[in-house]
């Protein structure tokens, strides 16, 4: 991973290995940023107070080793990412603007596919995670995802089911405390439909009435054009002096045809006159009988204008001036299901009431079968925390789970989860949030993620600082687990305590440098020879102290000794 311009980190490589990888630093160094680009990379929030003072923005860019088969490597493909010699290529870029980019496998993405990716990669644990923990709500989620599919398939059928009875209790409370509005919404109803039905409109009767009453309002003024176009095109009989159109094309056409056999092109032009000559005339006789149709009714004008008038009433009362007839008509297709619903309501109600009561116990049964199907997780995940506890130096510690009913339906069932604690013989569990110190709780919190690394594993574990305010021979045991878990699992771990980063695999350190006034911080990863000093500098906060430096390497030696023998 490739950081530049990130907080305090001005341009660093994180190369993390397989297994093992324990990040460490002094105060304010910068660990926290490596943490922080991680985050980003998987999908985390973008904020431009992350962008360096005076960079224009931000960059994170991750290669990512992912077998062919696995979920993020099809969910890459599918988004038309591409890999590179099995890897994959991540970026996430913050302005100072704030805003964000992403990409994946060489194409532009939305963030949303990094954070989908994220889930598929890597587990994030840190105090805050520990915080979220404390809550009832997570406690149950956590148990529920530890039961897999006995909980999950179960709980699919309760929440679709109780789902569709919050709708039918809802739909029956409308109907019965608002009886009386829908009520009166029904005559309303009723009486727009009947003033409808009495009129009788047809579709498009408005357009046709208007072209009707346009022809009629201006009849005479329509048959005198059309008489004298018609004398135009045919002549006047009367008149034997007047020369018509036809008679002037006829002429045309007869000059043509004497000499059209010498150039085919005049050919051409006597035909098209020919073509003029019958459509003039075809014209002239729809002239003459559209004068003779046309008739100036006063009687039928008036009838016209009426019904114009009744449905333009229809439109103002149903209607709009831009929507006409044809939106009169779709209210009154609205309206006449909207009556035929209130008009129902005795036979909807008994209908719904049949359904809420098979619905009722419906979820009764599944919110039952997610009860027993907690409870028997709740038994093998206490014992199997439990267990994880006696490995972190809490040999007496017992882990419960206090399943309690509420007294109605939930979302998520019945159960109320709550995690419990007794850290020693004779003391009454409690929930963890109270009877767990800090270092206690960190180990609890241990010991919940490596029982989930085996119900539910992920590639990568990430741990910022969980072992605070843990120490001593509680933190020895915390890097020997930690250590177990990075044997089927990347781990990468953020922390001040030399007895965790002394079984780590490969130790990067933080690194910052004062220049003037800008502050640049890098990561190295460290020699074996460097990882002594480190060491060193954490437990005595000397680096060259001799009893700092053989306290250093005799805890690197019990470290793999402990891991060696763990391990036969």
């Amino acid at each position: 991973m490739r950081i530049r311009a990130l907080g305090v980190i001005d341009d660093a490589v994180v190369e993390l290995a397989p297994g093992f990888n324990v990040v460490t630093g002094e105060t304010g160094a910068g660990k926290t940023m490596v943490v922080t680009s991680l985050g980003l990379l998987l999908g985390g929030r973008a904020d431009a107070a992350l962008v360096r003072n005076g960079a224009e923005r931000a960059v994170v860019e991750g290669r990512v080793e992912l077998a062919a088969d696995s979920p993020a490597a099809e969910r890459a493909l599918e988004a038309g990412a591409e890999l590179d010699d099995g890897a994959l290529l991540l970026s996430r870029t913050v302005s100072a603007e704030g805003r964000s980019r992403a990409h994946v496998g060489g194409r532009t993405v939305p963030v949303s596919l990094l954070q989908t990716l994220g889930e598929d990669l890597i587990a994030v644990h840190g105090q805050s995670d520990q915080q979220r923990l404390l809550q009832p709500a997570r406690q149950r989620g956590a148990l529920d995802r530890y039961a897999g599919a006995s909980v999950a398939e179960p709980l699919v059928a309760y929440q679709t089911a109780y789902r569709r009875l919050r709708e039918v209790a809802t739909t029956l409370d409308e109907i019965t405390t608002r009886a009386r509005e829908r009520a009166q919404e029904a005559d309303l109803l009723r009486f727009g439909l009947d003033e409808i039905a009495a009129a009788e409109p047809r579709e498009q009767e408005d357009v046709e009435l208007a072209a009707e009453s346009e022809r009629l309002g201006h009849a005479d003024a329509l048959s005198t054009a059309a008489t004298l176009a018609h004398g135009a095109l045919a002549g006047d009989p009367a008149d034997p002096d007047v020369v018509d159109t036809s008679l002037l094309v006829a002429q045309a056409k007869r000059a043509l045809d004497a000499v059209r056999s010498h150039d085919e092109r005049l050919g051409a032009l006597a035909d098209r006159v020919g073509e003029v000559s019958y459509l003039l005339s075809d014209i002239a006789q729809e002239l003459a009988g559209y004068a003779e149709d046309l008739d100036a009714d006063p009687v039928r004008l008036a009838a016209v204008e009426e019904r114009r008038a009744v449905l333009a009433h229809l439109v103002r009362k149903y209607g709009t001036p831009d929507g006409g007839l044809a939106e009169v008509l779709a209210w009154n297709e609205r309206s006449g299901r909207r009556l035929a619903e209130l008009d129902g309501d005795d036979e909807r109600v008994e209908g719904l009431q049949a359904e809420h009561e098979s619905l009722s116990q419906t979820v009764s049964e599944l919110a039952e079968q997610l009860s027993a199907a907690r409870h028997a997780a709740a038994e093998t995940f206490a014992k199997a925390v439990t267990a994880e506890l006696t490995e972190l130096a809490m040999p007496h510690a017992r882990v419960s789970f206090g399943i309690t009913r509420t007294a109605d339906f939930g979302p998520y069932g019945v159960d109320e989860v709550e995690v419990l604690l007794a850290p020693h013989p004779g003391a009454p569990p409690r929930p963890i949030a109270k009877g767990a110190s800090g270092g206690e709780l960190s180990r609890v919190m241990l010991a919940v993620e490596v029982v989930f690394a085996g119900a539910d594993p992920v590639p990568t574990y990430l741990f910022d600082e969980v072992d605070a305010g843990v120490g001593g021979k509680a933190a020895v045991e915390i890097g020997r687990r930690l250590a177990r878990l990075a044997r089927t699992s990347q781990v990468v771990v953020v922390t001040h305590l030399p007895q965790v980063a002394a079984f780590a695999d490969r130790h990067l350190v933080v690194e910052k440098t004062v220049d003037g006034l800008v502050t640049r911080s890098g990561v190295k990863t460290l020699t074996d020879e460097e990882r002594v000093r480190e060491l060193s500098r954490m437990l005595a906060g000397l680096e060259d102290s001799e009893l700092g430096r053989a306290h250093a390497e005799e805890l690197l030696a019990a470290a793999r000794n402990g891991t060696a023998g763990r391990e036969g």
